[in-house]
């Protein structure tokens, strides 16, 4: 191999693992503001804990704002966990994105949170999903609570301004992060395996998941 072949070879290695340093940093950062949004939200009397101790997963977007990545529409990123035999699992990175999510008068963005029961969570392991009429419901609130809660496998909220208000995400598409999983676990470990507890839970997002409710 030629100087000129090893040195660009060199720079490609280089670029790449500042890339995957870069990335790894941007998902700690990530789990970390879904930390703080879970710890309002499992402070709070908002979301009915009923509905939180049910949940067979949570997922949390710690910030979707309105346009940039699709004209006229939201997009965010976020991470989920869901419930196994010993705990809550390693968390999924993935995001979300619509043409039209319609969040409360006047917020440019939110945070989101969706709740999701045992038909929910088997939608998420099939790794991306449309979020459709009959599988996404407006989360209740507050004392808003009966034993039918759950109208839908998902049930979402959003967080604006310190207010909590169920969100329509229907239509939205929400896709599993593969990049960034590849970044944090590995090319060996799937989606299905991270979620279902085969995956030990990296240091970076363990206050994510001691935030999670440990109630049934």
């Amino acid at each position: 191999m030629t100087k000129i072949g090893i040195l660009a070879a060199s720079l490609l290695l280089f670029s790449g693992a500042a890339w995957a340093k870069d990335n790894s940093g941007a998902k700690s950062d990530e789990l970390n503001k879904a930390t703080q949004t879970l710890q309002q939200i499992t402070s709070s009397n908002q979301i009915p804990r009923p509905v939180l101790d049910q949940a067979e997963c949570v997922g949390v977007v710690p910030k979707l704002t309105k346009g940039g990545f699709i004209a006229g529409g939201e997009h965010g990123d976020g991470v989920v966990s869901c419930r196994t035999s010993s705990g809550w699992s390693a968390p999924a990175f993935f995001s979300i994105s619509a043409g039209s999510i319609g969040l409360q008068a006047g917020a440019e963005e939110a945070q989101i949170v969706m709740l999701m029961n045992h038909d929910g969570k088997q939608q998420l392991m099939n790794g991306n999903f449309e979020l459709s009429a009959n599988l996404v419901a407006e989360g209740p609130t507050g004392s808003n609570y009966t034993d039918s809660a759950w109208k839908a496998p998902v049930l979402s909220y959003e967080i604006s301004h310190g207010a909590y208000a169920g969100v329509n995400l229907q239509g939205s598409k929400m896709a599993i992060d593969n990049g960034a999983m590849h970044d944090v676990y590995g090319s060996n470990d799937s989606t299905q395996q991270v979620l279902g507890g085969s995956v030990h839970t990296p240091g970076q997002a363990q206050q994510f998941t001691s935030e999670l409710p440990h109630g049934r």
